[in-house]
């Protein structure tokens, strides 16, 4: 019964927030960025980020999270707020990092750090060295997940796909609230979208997941490139995305249009398709992950199988032009 009370929370804030923009004109306009065509209202995040954010106080309260766990979540509410201000007066980038680092510090701190470091033949056991590797792994989940947020649909159903695929893996019921969080909101944001999510959304979900990557590597460690792989289609477009534009010496804070999703929307795919192209590309990796017993084989079949991917957006869209 909770879980149909916060989808319908998310839902009815979502409508109301939309409504409430478009009357003070809280609208994202067209840019040289953009994927859409027509002004649109944002901040539907802060539906999401409240459902969340009230959906983990209930699991608290009625003892089915951990503490480290539930206070290393709570902390991307800082985050949230910060991002919220972030969409209305554009804070400066040095102060958005600034506070991303804070709470990507005090999410580990919560959370113990992360123990080992695994890569299959050999483990790095080293605090310094393993908390490293996390700390930036938090800020560039939660910058990506910001960068990827461009088109209706795609980043809601990609946490839908997360919140899935944790919970048959793992199960818990924090997979289920971020699940009904993301899909009120889903509802007002699929093609054509009524309202977009926003920094306050995004940046939110990057540091979710970049926690529970961590909290669960802490119980196993193979189970980090668990959630490694199945975030695959985000980081690996983002990641080649930056190294492609650093080798072209193209400035990589100027404004952009070739993350592959984007490309494809300029190929003429409509939001709807890309999307949903993603969606299967998210359980193809999915079922490598399932059904193949070696993580390490699931990892590097589901890089093949990116690398393929990335290789067709090319030929529908030239990087380079």
């Amino acid at each position: 019964m909770i879980y149909i009370a916060l989808l319908t929370l998310s839902f009815t804030l979502t409508y109301f927030i939309k409504n409430y923009a478009i009357k003070k004109s809280l609208v994202a306009e067209v840019n040289e960025r953009s994927s859409h065509t027509v002004p649109t209202p944002h901040g539907g995040g802060i539906a999401v980020a409240i459902t969340w954010l009230v959906g983990l106080l209930y699991l608290y309260i009625t003892s089915q999270i951990e503490s480290s766990f539930f206070y290393a979540l709570m902390f991307g509410a800082i985050i949230s707020i910060v991002s919220f201000f972030d969409d209305i007066y554009e804070l400066s980038p040095k102060i958005r990092l600034l506070v991303q680092a804070v709470v990507a510090v005090m999410g580990l701190i919560a959370l113990g750090g992360l123990d080992t470091l695994s890569f299959g033949f050999f483990d790095i056991s080293s605090g310094f060295v393993s908390n490293i590797f996390a700390f930036l792994m938090i800020l560039w989940y939660i910058n990506l997940t910001n960068f990827i947020d461009g088109i209706d649909g795609y980043v809601g159903s990609e946490f839908i796909f997360l919140s899935i695929a944790g919970f048959l893996f793992f199960g818990g019921g924090h997979f289920i609230v971020l699940s009904v969080a993301t899909l009120g909101f889903l509802y007002w944001n699929w093609y054509k979208a009524q309202i977009f999510m926003g920094d306050v959304g995004s940046t939110l979900l990057g540091y979710t997941i970049a926690i529970i990557t961590i909290y669960y590597a802490n119980q196993e460690p193979s189970n980090l490139w668990i959630w490694i792989t199945l975030f695959a289609l985000f980081w690996f477009d983002a990641t080649i995305t930056l190294v492609r534009r650093k080798l072209n010496g193209e400035k990589l804070s100027q404004a952009h249009k070739k993350h592959a999703y984007q490309r494809l929307t300029q190929a003429l795919w409509s939001h709807a398709k890309v999307t949903l192209y993603a969606i299967g590309i998210n359980l193809i990796i999915f079922c490598f992950v399932y059904f193949i017993p070696n993580i390490a084989i699931s990892f590097f079949a589901t890089l093949l199988l990116l690398y393929g991917v990335m290789k067709f957006v090319d030929s529908k869209k030239s990087f380079i032009k």
